[in-house]
């Protein structure tokens, strides 16, 4: 009996279903529809969370380069600070008394200076060359305008503080001493250059 009952309801929704074509068009219209919006509103799921994704990789690459940045900053004044201890050592090799140079302490220093080097080379410092090159205002710092007759106008002739870069970037620019033209008339004989210039000056610090 029940069984009977439950084929008597089945039957009964069956026949209240409108199986006419133009209702069937109408309900596939429909599930079409709603494919559409379902499509739709998936591909605007899908690029929100590309916007995401792709605001959240900016936000990482540019935190990242902030913190890159300040730690080279930090890196670049902490370099600068210790140049006045690597121009004492300049210094006091410079003006040691040769008759010292074969001491021990003496060679210590100079291991010492060494090594100090050796670091900053591994920090990204290197020198910036500067005695008898032409004078470049992006490198060098002119304080002194020395008068040679026999030298191209300005070729540095002295470097008086020793420049640096870090990497790519000048750290602190050589401060040096340029050659000019004399004011007495004479014409400087352009063919000569300082190499080989016995009346050059070192100056400095080489």
């Amino acid at each position: 009996m029940t069984e009977h009952r439950r084929r008597t309801r089945a039957e009964e929704r069956i026949a209240k279903l409108d199986t006419s074509p133009g209702a069937l068009a109408a309900e596939l219209d429909e599930l079409r529809l709603q494919v559409i919006a379902a499509e739709q509103e998936a591909a605007e799921n899908k690029a929100g969370w590309q916007r995401t994704a792709a605001d959240f990789a900016n936000y990482r690459r540019r935190t990242e380069q902030d913190r890159e940045q300040s730690l080279g900053l930090a890196n670049e004044s902490l370099l600068s600070k210790l140049l006045a201890i690597v121009d004492d050592f300049d210094r006091a090799i410079a003006n040691m008394p040769p008759e010292l140079h074969s001491l021990g302490w003496a060679q210590g220093i100079v291991a010492i200076d060494r090594k100090l080097r050796l670091l900053l080379e591994s920090e990204g410092l290197t020198p910036i060359e500067a005695l008898g090159q032409p004078f470049d205002p992006h490198l060098h710092e002119a304080v002194v305008q020395e008068e040679r007759p026999n030298t191209r106008e300005g070729t540095i002739t002295a470097e008086l503080q020793r420049g640096y870069r870090i990497r790519d970037r000048v750290l602190r620019p050589a401060m040096v001493a340029v050659a000019k033209h004399p004011t007495d008339g004479h014409e400087p004989n352009d063919d000569i250059t300082n190499a080989g210039n016995g009346n050059l000056e070192s100056g400095g610090i080489n």
